[in-house]
């Protein structure tokens, strides 16, 4: 296993036959053991050759729980009639945006569910509202499939990025994840109509989501390979009680763990985060991640009324070292660990400059 480690440091490539191998022994391997720690100790010097010792913060702004879809592992998925559903006005989204900018954000992350109401006309007005008064600030979007038209409206209005998760890239997996309308393929062709529209784009995937196999995962790294995406951004699944996954159990912590820290020698470059679901799980979770190879933290700049309504699973952590207003925690949890908060935007390092714009 040690080989493949250092063949995939070396080479940011595996066979299909060596990442099956790999996954297998590390889904029963302990973050403790030997095995572990060499992985750790690879994938924090790629890290750090690349992006010294810095985490870049993101400004989460959850504009709206509303959702068109009905995926079956979502919390807002649209069937959930116990959802408390909001949207917030383009307003409060750039009152969010002005009260971050002071903490000291240079990015903010406008997510929410694929909500009619934010047509390309209304975000392109937010957009440039944001980018006009911060031009020093980066905006990132994560709001679900749209056209490629769509895409390149919102890439001219000065959007800089876009999150959009495959969440699995084998088409049988994905049918059991999704509504009959929703398509692997649709999603795919988004991702690569993103990059194409000059984003800097992100995907992912969730790990321990239900039917997910050892050969599933296998697929996700060969398709992250594929898309070269500027961000990736993997999580452990984490069922929400109103949904038909309400019974299923968490995905393994141990496993994302390994995985980020397979993807950052995989795909050097890329922007990494240790997410809120691993910091839901584990309390020392965000830590962990940045110690497996993440470089990025979103701490949310939601009012505190939308926090509490964006539960996409449960026990969603929006208060503490979560929220922005407690930057200092998360700067002293950062120290504690030897890594420094930046608040530098924190571009993807590629040597497309279309892309870095």
């Amino acid at each position: 296993m040690y080989t493949l480690i250092d063949k995939l440091r070396d080479t940011q490539n595996l066979t299909k036959n060596e990442w099956l191998l790999l996954l297998k022994h590390l889904q029963g391997t302990s973050i403790e053991s030997a095995l572990s720690e060499y992985l750790f100790s690879k994938s924090r010097s790629v890290q750090k050759s690349n992006y010294g010792k810095k985490v870049f913060i993101r400004g989460l702004i959850e504009i709206s729980n509303i959702c068109k879809n009905d995926c079956l592992y979502c919390g807002i998925r649209a069937s959930n009639k116990n959802a408390q559903r909001y949207r917030l006005t383009p307003e409060e989204i750039l009152t969010c945006a002005d009260e971050g900018h002071e903490i000291g954000f240079r990015t903010f992350v406008l997510q929410g569910g694929e909500d009619p109401y934010f047509t390309d006309g209304i975000l392109c007005e937010i957009i440039t509202k944001i980018k006009n008064k911060y031009n020093d600030s980066a905006v990132t979007l994560s709001l679900g499939e749209r056209t490629k038209e769509s895409y390149e409206k919102l890439k001219k209005a000065g959007a800089d990025r876009y999150l959009l998760r495959h969440e699995t890239a084998n088409e049988s997996h994905y049918a059991k994840l999704h509504p009959a309308n929703l398509k692997l393929s649709n999603r795919k062709e988004c991702l690569f109509n993103l990059k194409q529209a000059g984003f800097q784009t992100g995907s992912g995937f969730m790990v321990g989501s239900p039917f997910q196999t050892t050969e599933n995962l296998v697929e996700d790294m060969l398709f992250l390979k594929e898309l070269d995406p500027a961000m990736v951004g993997i999580g452990p699944f984490i069922p929400h009680c109103d949904t038909p996954f309400a019974q299923y159990p968490n995905g393994s912590v141990e496993l994302t763990l390994h995985l980020i820290a397979l993807i950052r020698l995989m795909l050097p470059k890329a922007l990494i985060p240790a997410t809120t679901a691993l910091g839901t799980l584990d309390k020392q979770g965000r830590e962990k991640g940045i110690l497996a190879g993440a470089n990025v933290i979103m701490p949310n700049l939601s009012p505190e009324s939308a926090r509490k309504k964006y539960t996409l699973y449960n026990n969603k952590l929006h208060s503490g070292a979560e929220a922005a207003e407690h930057l200092r925690l998360l700067k002293e949890q950062m120290n504690k660990i030897g890594y420094e908060i930046t608040i530098e935007r924190g571009d993807y390092l590629c040597t497309n400059t279309t892309q870095n714009h």
